[in-house]
C-alpha cells in the first residue's frame, strides 16, 4: 500500500466520494487503473501542536495498515482526514469507523428522487418546512413591505416627538435652564 504525496492527488480525492465519521472524513476516488491502493492523510494546525497532529497521524496510519488491505479496493485513492476526536476514540471503534466509511464509498450512489419536485422543477420541502408563501404574490416574487411592523399588524406609529428645551436663553436664572456651558461657568 503506496501513501499519496502529491497535492494533485489529495484534491482529486477532495473532489471525489467523501464518507464522514466522528473522528475522521474518508475521501476516495477511482483512479481508473490496476494498480495498488494508496492512502493519504491529512491532519491540520486545528487540531492540535505539532505531537498531538504526530500522534493522531500515527493512529490513523495503523489503523489503515490494518483495515485497507482486506476492505480497501485496487485502483483507489483514499484520503483520511483527521478531526479532533480521532486522539480521544478508542483504537477498535476508530477500526469500525473506517470499515463503516469503505462500505458508504463502495455504496452505488442512491439516484436522487424525482417524486418530491414539482412541474417547475423546485423541490417541495414538505410541511411546515420552506418560506411562508403569505409575503410572495401569485407570480412568486417577494410581496412589497407592508410597514415596520409586519404583516399581520400593519405599519407602526411614528415614536412620540421628544420635548426639546430652549437652551439658547442665557437670561434664565434657573441653571437647569441654561446652556451646559454657562452651568459650569462661575461669575
Amino acid at each position: 500500500m503506496d501513501r499519496l504525496r502529491k497535492r494533485r492527488d489529495f484534491l482529486a480525492a477532495a473532489k471525489a466520494l467523501r464518507a464522514g465519521t466522528a473522528p475522521f472524513l474518508m475521501q476516495g476516488r477511482d483512479r481508473g487503473d490496476a494498480d495498488g491502493m494508496r492512502v493519504g492523510f491529512t491532519v491540520t494546525k486545528k487540531t492540535g501542536n505539532a505531537v498531538v497532529r504526530n500522534r493522531i497521524r500515527r493512529r490513523l496510519r495503523e489503523v489503515a495498515r490494518k483495515v485497507l488491505p482486506e476492505a480497501g479496493r485496487p485502483g483507489f485513492d483514499y484520503v483520511l482526514v483527521a478531526r479532533e476526536a480521532a486522539l480521544r476514540t478508542p483504537f477498535e471503534t476508530l477500526v469500525r469507523d473506517l470499515e463503516r466509511a469503505l462500505r458508504k464509498l463502495d455504496a452505488p450512489a442512491r439516484p436522487k428522487s424525482d417524486a418530491k419536485r414539482d412541474p417547475g422543477g423546485k423541490r417541495d420541502p414538505g410541511p411546515g418546512r420552506g418560506r411562508p408563501e403569505r409575503n410572495r404574490t401569485p407570480d412568486g416574487r417577494k410581496a412589497a413591505a407592508q410597514g415596520a411592523g409586519g404583516p399581520d399588524k400593519g405599519p407602526r406609529p411614528a415614536p412620540a416627538a421628544a420635548q426639546t428645551h430652549d437652551l439658547t436663553d442665557s437670561t434664565s436664572t434657573d441653571p437647569s435652564r441654561r446652556p451646559p456651558t454657562e452651568a459650569l461657568r462661575h461669575d
